[in-house]
């Protein structure tokens, strides 16, 4: 008993000691005077980590700190920058370069790094430093995915027992006969299902998979750029783009300002076999409800039953949840824990009303669930108070990623600015 007794004390001592080394290292790298430009709840700080990088997709950061990050246009040919800190001031000084392919997804797990194309999916042997072993050697897992052009981008998450979760975006925005055409009407069943529209499972330990070897994990998903593995409820969590255009496909049905508030951008917990609706069904955060689509005979009124499940979070419309995080560092303050950030890219259709989004946001999570209503937690990235037309956007947030001492990274892809938040209260 006392032999136990001495264990646990020593690793309560080892816990505090590493808790006091991970918030002494954020204190100790020096933020941005205006903390890049950023607005952040007190006792947050902010530092440009990387600048004109170009577009930087998704993004993470592996256990030595080194930062890499998905392009969505090729750099000298390359696809996937590696950053590095050579000096702790946290800021990046050295910039290498891999891959000869675009994309958005990009993880780490154990010993390997993940990165997709927009048709695949890919791994690289990592050694004990975090670096590539061969970037040569890049071992397809995943090939054949759709690419036709639209909500083309795959995004990817892993699980803790082998899986990868790819995301297959919808090759359009309500699976209208004529896509984006006034008054066309939805085929029924959606053609498009079969391949897209929803997230596709594969293990990670087997070579040229494709949809075959793959199995559909949850469909009724338009287009999912955000996705993590909540590893607290050991369960996969998406954020969907909703759909497009309610006023200009059906006037008679929606005024501009009803299309420019709906349908809701969602947040859901997803588990094997999961239907959330697309392209039948929309959600109405207003009303709390499940409504049908108008290509599917819809109004505005009619509402559909339980055969899909409901959002565990809803926000405005044409936000573009791009990013999906769920911190479980210990440099942030405690009721940040196992919470959800959010990197909304910014709308482009929410006129008459001014644009949206172009921030981070936080839902407060506990035993699972949101325990409140989500709160901007980042802002000033457009660097406009109202953004009116979104190539006014100074910069756009797109991916997230936490670093081994707890501190937020995220990614810009309109002039490639990486930025890191660490909490130095």
């Amino acid at each position: 008993m006392k032999k136990v007794t001495q264990i646990l004390v020593f690793s309560s001592l080892f816990i505090s000691m590493l808790l006091v080394h991970v918030r002494t290292s954020a204190q100790n790298i020096k933020p941005d005077a205006d903390n890049a430009g950023l607005t952040l709840p007190k006792g947050f700080a902010a530092l440009k980590v990387a600048d004109n990088l170009g577009r930087t997709r998704h993004i993470v950061v592996n256990k030595q700190g080194a930062i890499y990050a998905k392009l969505e246009r090729l750099d000298n040919g390359k696809g996937i920058l590696v950053l590095k800190d050579t000096d702790g001031d946290g800021r990046a000084e050295a910039k290498t370069s891999f891959g000869n392919y675009t994309g958005t997804g990009i993880a780490i797990k154990g010993n390997y790094l993940y990165a997709a194309s927009n048709k695949e999916v890919f791994k690289y042997a990592l050694n004990e430093n975090g670096d590539i072993v061969d970037e040569n050697a890049a071992a397809t897992i995943v090939t054949g995915l759709v690419d036709k052009g639209q909500h083309n981008s795959k995004s990817i998450t892993l699980d803790n027992a082998g899986n990868i979760y790819v995301n297959v975006g919808a090759p359009s925005n309500s699976c209208q006969e004529k896509d984006r055409t006034k008054g066309s009407m939805g085929m029924m069943p959606c053609p498009i299902l079969d391949s897209a529209g929803g997230i596709w499972q594969f293990k990670v330990d087997q070579l040229n998979q494709s949809y075959s070897s793959g199995v559909r994990y949850a469909t009724g998903l338009r287009n999912v750029v955000g996705l993590d593995w909540n590893n607290q409820l050991n369960q996969l969590f998406v954020t969907q783009h909703g759909r497009d255009m309610l006023n200009n496909l059906f006037p008679d049905l929606y005024d501009t300002t009803v299309s420019a508030e709906l349908p809701s951008e969602t947040m859901y917990a997803i588990k094997k076999g999961d239907n959330a609706g697309w392209p039948y069904i929309y959600y109405d955060h207003v009303k709390g409800k499940k409504m049908m689509a108008p290509e599917y005979g819809g109004d505005g009124v009619k509402t559909v039953d339980d055969k899909y499940i409901n959002p565990a979070m809803a926000f405005p419309a044409h936000m573009a949840p791009n990013g999906l995080l769920f911190y479980t560092g210990n440099q942030f303050p405690a009721r940040y824990k196992n919470g959800a950030f959010i990197a909304f890219h910014g709308s482009w259709n929410r006129s008459p009303l001014p644009q949206e989004g172009y921030y981070v946001v936080f839902v407060p999570y506990e035993n699972g669930k949101p325990t409140g209503k989500w709160e901007v937690f980042a802002d000033g990235f457009s660097g406009k108070s109202v953004v009116k037309n979104p190539r006014d956007a100074q910069h756009r947030p797109c991916g997230l990623a936490e670093g081994p001492d707890g501190s937020l990274y995220i990614s810009d892809d309109v002039k490639g600015t990486i930025y890191r938040i660490m909490y130095q209260k």
